[in-house]
């Protein structure tokens, strides 16, 4: 089974105790120093915010290595997570500018081919 990359997990690589600020800074995009002084902060305000936090260390799965090729695929999926909404239309655009280029392309040589063109023609 693959690891889903819309799914929470722990890094405990990259974390100081448990890898929960770590996974929350991961998840979201947030730079992980900013996710712990929330989190350290919300120690003082929040009361239960310390069991939430041993509670989602606890429960939560480990970060599989490998679950991103790359620090560009990393980003994808982090801007999926935040909004998926928008992360489909700008799939969905790319895919139409690239129907549109290659319909110039087909265009541009069709017009100076007409075999082509008839070829394609009966293709359709």
């Amino acid at each position: 089974m693959s690891a889903r990359r819309t799914k929470f997990y722990l890094d405990k690589q990259n974390g100081k105790f448990m890898g929960v600020c770590a996974g929350i800074a991961d998840y979201t995009g947030i730079d992980v120093v900013w996710v712990r002084v929330a989190m350290f902060l919300s120690f003082f305000i929040i009361g239960w915010t310390l069991l939430a936090y041993f509670a989602i260390g606890v429960i939560a799965d480990n970060k599989p290595s490998g679950l991103y090729a790359d620090r560009d695929d990393q980003k994808f999926w982090q801007g999926v997570r935040a909004n998926p909404a928008r992360s489909t239309r700008d799939v969905r655009s790319k895919f139409r500018d690239i129907d549109r280029r290659l319909a110039d392309i087909e265009t541009y040589y069709t017009s100076r081919n007409t075999r082509l063109a008839d070829e394609i023609d009966s293709l359709r």
